[in-house]
This record gives C-alpha cells, sequence and structure tokens, in this order.
C-alpha cells in the first residue's frame, strides 16, 4: 500500500540518516554547478508568448523585413535650444559610429544631409515662404554676423539697430524681442546659470517646441549575452561619451536612453533592486512563523535546510528543462518555498504531535510517515498537475513557471520524506512539550458544526455573488503597466508615447511593392481611428517646384551676404568689453525716459551689458559661446537649406530607403493614432480597424492586444484542463464523488472570492500576478486534500487538531515568502504579492470556517452524491 511505502521510505532515511544527507548534498552541488554554467534569464515580454501564434508569425517576419529596428537602444537628445539639439545629436552619432566594437550602427532617421538641405521641402507650402521671409527679414543682422561672429559682432548688430530707429528707418519695438532674448542670457550668466541663446527662435518669432528641441538616435549594440543586462555596456558607453562631449544639463542638453535594450535591462535591474529588501524581510517572517508553528529551533533548522537544497535543485533541474528563466517563471522561487514549507510543516507538526504522544524519535518519524504520507503524496501530485496544466499553452511565461515550479514540487514531496526525515534524526529534535493543536478553537468548531446548513447557505450565497461580479474582472493587457515608471527608458518611453509625432505605438503594413503602398496608405488614412500614415513617398516633398522657387528668390538675396564673407579678427578682451559698453550707452539713449514696454527691456538690457562689462572674464566667455555657438550652427543650417534640390525616390538617402522597403522589394507604411488615443482601449480600437484591412500587421498596440488575448485563452485552457486533471486524480485516489467534492467545492469558492475582490478593490490581472491563480489551486487543494484525508480517516473535530496548526502556519508561511513581495518597487512584483496576499486570506478563511461544516457529517463506506 502507498501508506505503508512511504512509511518505509521515512523509517529507511531515519536508519541511514548520513547516506540521505551526503545525497542530497550532492544533488546540490550538482544542481549548483549546472546553475552556475547555464544560468540565462530575459526580461522581454515578447518572449512569454509562443511564437506559434498568428500575430507573433507576422511580428516575426516585420522583424526580419527591418532588422535594423530590433535590439536598439533609444537616445532622445533634449537641448534648451534647437541649435543645441542639433549639434549635440550630430556630435554624438558621430562619436558612436567611431566605437565599432561596442556598437553596430547609430544613426540619427530623422538627420543627416538630406534632410539639412530638403528638410525644409517636406513642410507645407506656406511655411516654406514665412521661413523664406523671416530670414530675409534677417538678412540685414546676418551678413554682419557672419563676418563676425562674436560678442562684439552681436553689439554691433544691435548698434546699428538703434542706428535705424535713431533715424525712423526702424522702431525700438522691432528688435525687442532680441533685447529681451540677450538680457536674459547676460543675466543667467550674471547670476551663475547655464545660459543659452536660441537665434532660429528669434528669427521666428517663437519660442520653439518639443518637435525642434527633441532629437531621436537609433542605436543598434554589440549585446553582451553572457551578462544578465545584455545592453548595460552600450548602455554606459553612450552615457560615457555624451558626458566626453559635454552632453549634460548644465550645458543646456540631456540625454535619455529607451528602447528594446534598455527596458530590458532596466527591468531586470529593477526586479533585482529591491532583493534584499524583500529577501530579509521574507526570511525574517519566515523565522518568525516557523518557530511560532513548531517551537523548536532544531525543527526549524531542518525544515529551512530541507527547503535550501530543494530550492538550489529546483533551479538546476528548472533550468535543465527550459533552459533559461523569465520575468515569470522565476517566481518559482516564493513558489517553491511556500509550497515546500507547506509540505515540511505538515510533516514536522504531525511529528511533534506523535511525540507528545508518547513515540520515540524513529517510532514517531515513522508513524508521521505513515500517517501525513499519503496525504503529501496526494497533495504534491494534484499541485504537480495544476502546474502541469499550463504547458500546452500559448503562455510560454507561465508554461515554464508551470514545468519549473512542476518539478520543484515532486522535489520538495520527495525531500519531506527523505532529507526531513533524516535531519530531524540526526539534530533529535525534543517532542511533547506543547499541545500542536488548538483547543480553545472548541466553541467555534461546536458552533460551526451545529449550525452546518446556515453556515453552508451562506457560503453559496458568498460564492453566487462572487460568481455575479466575473464579468467584470479587469485584466491588463499592457506589459508596460508592470514597469517601473521610476527607471529612466521607461519615463522616457511615456513621453514619446504623448508624442504624436514620434509615438512608438504604431502600426506598420507590409505590401508587395512600393507602387501599392499610396494605395494602401489611402486605406489607412480614411480610417476614423487612424491619424496620419507614412510611406517612404512620404519624403518626397509635394509642389518641389514652387518652394524651390521660393528658396531660390531667398538665396539671391542671402548668399551673397553668407558665402565668401571675409571674417573679422576674433575681438581680445578690451575690445569686447569696449562693445559692451557702447552698446549700453546706445541702448539707454534710444530708450530715453519712455515707459512703454520696448524702452524698458532696452534699459533693462544695457544694465545687464554694463554689469557683464564689469564681470570676470570667465562671464563674457560664458555669454559669449551662448550666443555665438548657436549662431555657427544657424548659419550653417541656412548655408545648407538654400541648397535644396529636387527629390526623388532616387536621390533619397539609401539608409532612408532601407526603413521603408526590404530587399526584395516589400514596402512598409506605417500608420499613427491620433495623439489622444493613449489609453489600451483606444489603441485596441486603433489596432483592431486596422487589421481588418490588413490582417498581416505588426506594431506594439497589436503586439499588446494578441498577447492579452492568448494569455486569457491560456489560462481558461489551463484552468480546464487543471480543474479535469486533479478531479481525475482525486476520484482515482479518493474513489467517492462526494469526497472529491468536498475537496474541490472549497478550492472553487477561494477562487471566486479571490476574483470578486479583483473587482471590489480594482486590482486588475496582469501578466505577473496571475500566476496567483495555480498558486491558489495547487494551495487550496492541497490545503483540502490534508482536511478530507483526516476526516476520512476519523478525525472529528478538525480545527482543534494538529492539521489545522500545520494548516495555517503553512498558509502564513506562504502568505510571507509572497506577502514580501508587496515590498518591490517593480509595479508587476508587487502586484503578485498584493493578488496573492489576498488569494491566501480567502483561502485560509474558507478552511477554517467553511471547511468544518462541510466535513461535519461523518464519512459513510458507500456514501455517493448523485
Amino acid at each position: 500500500m502507498a501508506v505503508s511505502r512511504i512509511g518505509r521510505i521515512v523509517a529507511a532515511s531515519c536508519r541511514l540518516p548520513v547516506t540521505v544527507l551526503l545525497v542530497a548534498l550532492l544533488l546540490t552541488a550538482a544542481a549548483l554547478l549546472y546553475t552556475a554554467r547555464h544560468f540565462a534569464i530575459t526580461t522581454d515580454t515578447a518572449e512569454l508568448i509562443s511564437t506559434e501564434l498568428t500575430y507573433r508569425q507576422h511580428e516575426l517576419a516585420y522583424d526580419a523585413a527591418f532588422p535594423q529596428f530590433q535590439d536598439v537602444i533609444v537616445a532622445v537628445v533634449e537641448g534648451a535650444t534647437p541649435e543645441l539639439a542639433d549639434a549635440s545629436a550630430s556630435r554624438l552619432v558621430e562619436a558612436l559610429q567611431a566605437q565599432p566594437a561596442l556598437f553596430r550602427a547609430a544613426r540619427q532617421p530623422d538627420g543627416g544631409a538630406f534632410f539639412a538641405r530638403n528638410g525644409l521641402l517636406l513642410l507645407p507650402t506656406a511655411r516654406v515662404q514665412a521661413t523664406m521671409e523671416q530670414l530675409v527679414r534677417a538678412q540685414p543682422f546676418l551678413g554682419p554676423l557672419a563676418a563676425d561672429p562674436s560678442l562684439r559682432g552681436v553689439m554691433g548688430v544691435i548698434g546699428t539697430a538703434l542706428q535705424g530707429v535713431e533715424g525712423g528707418q526702424a522702431r525700438l519695438d522691432d528688435i525687442a524681442p532680441a533685447m529681451a532674448a540677450i538680457a536674459g542670457t547676460a543675466e543667467a550668466a550674471l547670476a551663475g546659470r547655464p545660459a543659452f541663446f536660441s537665434w532660429r527662435d528669434l528669427i521666428a518669432g517663437s519660442a520653439a517646441g518639443s518637435r525642434e528641441t527633441r532629437r531621436i538616435l537609433l542605436v543598434q549594440p554589440v549585446m553582451d549575452y553572457a551578462a544578465l543586462q545584455p545592453g548595460a555596456a552600450a548602455s554606459a558607453a553612450i552615457r560615457d561619451t555624451a558626458r566626453r562631449l559635454g552632453m549634460d544639463p548644465a550645458h543646456g542638453v540631456t540625454l535619455r536612453l529607451t528602447g528594446p535594450v534598455p527596458l530590458a535591462d532596466e527591468e531586470f535591474a529593477t526586479l533585482a533592486q529591491d532583493a534584499e529588501l524583500v529577501t530579509g524581510a521574507m526570511v525574517a517572517a519566515l523565522l518568525l512563523v516557523l518557530w511560532l508553528a513548531v517551537r523548536s529551533v532544531r525543527c526549524m533548522v531542518a525544515i529551512l535546510v530541507t527547503t535550501l537544497l530543494g530550492l538550489v535543485m529546483t533551479t538546476g533541474a528548472g533550468l535543465l528543462a527550459t533552459g533559461r528563466f523569465n520575468l515569470i517563471s522565476v517566481a518559482f522561487i516564493p513558489l517553491f518555498v511556500g509550497l515546500g514549507i507547506d509540505f515540511a510543516i505538515q510533516f514536522c507538526v504531525r511529528y511533534l504531535a506523535e511525540r507528545r504522544l508518547g513515540s520515540g524519535l524513529h517510532g514517531a518519524l515513522a508513524a508521521t510517515g505513515s500517517g501525513i504520507g499519503r496525504a503529501l503524496a496526494l497533495a504534491a501530485a494534484a499541485i504537480c498537475v495544476g502546474f502541469f496544466a499550463f504547458l500546452p499553452t500559448s503562455f510560454i511565461g507561465v508554461a515554464e513557471l508551470g514545468a519549473i515550479a512542476g518539478l520543484g514540487m515532486i522535489i520538495a514531496f520527495a525531500l519531506s520524506i527523505t532529507l526531513l526525515p533524516a535531519l530531524l534524526t540526526l539534530l533529535h529534535p525534543a517532542g511533547g512539550r506543547a499541545e500542536m493543536g488548538y483547543a480553545a478553537l472548541a466553541p467555534i468548531e461546536a458552533v460551526l458544526r451545529g449550525n452546518r446548513r446556515a453556515v453552508l447557505v451562506v457560503a453559496a450565497l458568498v460564492g453566487a455573488g462572487s460568481v455575479a461580479l466575473l464579468p467584470w474582472v479587469r485584466f491588463d493587457f499592457n506589459p508596460l503597466n508592470l514597469r517601473s515608471e521610476a527607471v529612466e527608458s521607461m519615463a522616457t518611453l511615456r513621453i514619446l508615447m504623448a508624442d504624436p509625432d514620434r509615438t512608438p505605438n504604431t502600426v506598420s503594413v507590409l505590401v508587395p511593392s512600393l507602387e501599392q503602398a499610396p494605395a494602401m496608405a489611402r486605406r489607412l488614412q480614411a480610417l476614423p481611428a487612424v491619424s496620419h500614415t507614412v510611406t517612404l513617398d512620404s519624403f518626397i516633398p509635394d509642389q518641389q517646384a514652387e518652394k524651390l522657387a521660393l528658396i531660390r528668390d531667398a538665396a539671391a538675396l542671402l548668399e551673397p551676404t553668407l558665402e565668401g564673407v571675409e571674417r573679422l579678427p576674433p575681438p581680445d578682451d578690451a575690445a569686447q568689453i569696449d562693445s559692451l559698453r557702447r552698446t549700453a550707452a546706445a541702448l539707454r539713449q534710444g530708450a530715453g525716459q519712455a515707459g512703454d514696454p520696448a524702452a524698458v527691456t532696452a534699459r533693462r538690457l544695457a544694465a545687464a551689458l554694463d554689469q557683464l562689462a564689469a564681470a570676470p572674464p570667465a562671464t563674457r566667455a560664458a555669454v559669449a559661446t551662448a550666443l555665438v555657438e548657436p549662431l555657427g550652427i544657424l548659419l550653417e543650417q541656412v548655408r545648407a537649406m538654400l541648397e535644396a534640390g529636387p527629390v526623388s525616390r532616387q536621390t533619397l538617402p539609401p539608409e532612408l530607403v532601407a526603413d521603408w522597403l526590404t530587399a526584395d522589394g516589400r514596402a512598409r507604411v506605417e500608420a499613427f493614432p491620433h495623439s489622444d488615443a493613449s489609453d489600451d482601449a483606444s489603441l485596441q480600437r486603433f489596432s483592431t480597424a486596422i487589421q481588418a484591412i490588413a490582417p498581416d500587421a505588426a506594431g506594439t498596440p497589436i503586439s499588446i492586444k494578441g498577447a492579452g488575448d492568448a494569455i486569457v485563452t491560456a489560462f481558461l485552457q489551463a484552468a480546464l484542463l487543471s480543474a479535469l486533471a486533479i478531479t481525475l486524480l482525486l476520484a482515482l485516489v479518493l474513489r467517492r464523488s462526494r469526497d472529491v467534492l468536498l475537496t474541490m467545492l472549497p478550492v472553487l469558492l477561494s477562487a471566486a472570492l479571490t476574483l470578486a475582490s479583483c473587482v471590489v478593490f480594482d486590482l486588475p490581472l496582469n501578466f505577473a500576478n496571475i500566476i496567483a491563480l495555480p498558486l491558489l489551486l495547487g494551495i487550496g487543494v492541497a490545503f483540502n486534500i490534508y482536511f478530507v484525508m483526516a476526516w476520512r480517516a476519523g478525525e472529528a473535530h478538525p480545527l482543534q487538531s494538529s492539521l489545522t496548526r500545520a494548516v495555517v502556519f503553512s498558509a502564513l508561511t506562504t502568505a510571507t515568502a509572497f506577502g514580501a513581495l508587496w515590498l518591490s518597487s517593480h509595479p508587476g512584483t508587487a502586484s503578485m504579492g498584493r493578488l496573492l496576499m489576498v488569494s491566501l486570506g480567502w483561502e485560509l478563511l474558507v478552511t477554517l470556517l467553511v471547511r468544518p461544516a462541510l466535513l461535519a457529517v461523518p464519512p459513510t463506506e458507500h456514501q455517493e452524491v448523485v
């Protein structure tokens, strides 16, 4: 019989404790060695879903067509001015391209010589005309500044303008914006603050927005897959390069990294950053709960050693079975700790109860194996079945968790009937000094048994109400919501998602040829959910003849001013001081005593220039740099802009063409959502509308929706499969349909209450916390098996027995293992701990309050449920 067989195994382990311990240590050492050599973990949420799914096939096909978009670091350069953004982005790209050992590619998709010359042509004709008119109006200033690009030259331009005001050719109001901007720059430098100035803003007459001050770089790093964070070295190199180039807030530039590589790396770092806190809290609480459970240091040592060695073995076995861990499968650690210690507590509490009855060490251990072995075996088998039920599903993340956790349950059970009794034999804990049951619960048990029908009716009503709430259970499909918003990569991604021109929430469609792209673009553009579309032809300007004519007309006036100008020698500090004082005097004379805003601004600038003339040379140098450097950038940009020429498919840069046209001639059409479509529901409508036209489309919104659908389907499949498998297992072992129902009904009630709590407390299910469901099933089945098996063996007062003590402290131990996850700053991990605490709370309440009423009627040999 199974009972006697497990009893004999326990007895044999007690006779050969040293041998059992040595074998366990050898297996642990082998697992540790294998883990050290083969440890791998992926933080890529895309790898949690099977590649056999249709949307994943389309996703992989798109990735293969455009590999330059895969494994990228998105470097977001923000400048205090457009000139700073442009210059910093260009210098960073050049510096990264010079490091081929770290970077396979680095580029600015909307930068380079082509866009410098022809970018203006991509704007509407009215914008081109306005820009040329602004430059022509600035021509009287651009010429002198091109000849003397210095602080002296800037002061000379202001002096010339003031002469025009004095002669009546201009008004002071005309130069008020320039005076205010220069005054602000000088005042910042005098106050010791960073000083920045934009000639582009001044000429345009308005402050630049993020479109002008934000630049996006795509960097493909050389990945180090031997490291836990494969792209961390490349990310660090980008930041180091930026620091060497002076790209920091003190110089008006901010660099932030996001994209698939930093997101994955920082996800792992976020998971690890609270490891000490979570582990410390878990261990401290475990020790406390274990002590309260067994009141024996030697039993605690035996339980902890058994659990630790089992965890190492499970880690090695899990890597051997799955090849790597993922963001979800790493949850096998608290799963094993919680459930493994459950087996150990059940064994030790029963052992201590046997000792209290007067049995000796070996006799108590053998009796424990015979008395509880079958229940432990059935519980372990049921939990394994529950976990293995996820193997056939497409949710690889939980399928791998199921494989590892299922193996762990086999290991935990094996160690609980071999290593644990061997350690107890070697440690020889005392027994019989404390009551292991709860005699004080006798009145409560009497009330529950005496009001059995009322308790069951209330439980049925509560269960029905919980089931009625199930349609409102919410699943958060978006894996980004599980990431910490505090990390740079995630915070930066949120900024880009709010940018209608740079949002990653786009959907791409591949058409067989470039000639078919316009038709597809028009079909997508007609969808209400689509803001606009982009194809390769989007980079071929319309109305080129009119725009080029405007540019040529402006060039006829501007080029003589900008080209062939002989630069004056740079001024020394004395010359700059003289120009500052002369300009200040001219400003006061021009403003006079007038009180209008322009005059007030002129006097403000005069005061700042006088202070600047009296300031240390370093302060004047800072102002000169703030004014002159963007001037040089502007002049180069204007020269390039005036060289614009006709654009055709043949003149487009090869790198740009490669982003929209595959080597085999297929063309990409990219659709953008409306700027207000940032929530998950809107993005789902956006992707669904596009898929109705192009079923093979790919993009982030489609991936999120497809992953969510796959997960829900996987859990429905696994829930049905595990419920059927566990029921069949219980039927084969218990051989009574009534006993099977008595085991499963509390599990179903606990599950319904947990899901109803998710609705009431607005706790959405997500990629991470959904593992609470298989855990709930495993623990629920285990607890109820213990009680049903004891009930079948004649236990008439379960609440007062040592079994209840074991179950209560087992639940507390598991809650401790998972509750510690609540302390994590990682949202996904914290949500996992939160939901698991809720599920364990309901499991314990149902076990203690409903279970006694269900078992109030003694079992009969042939009683069946019809």
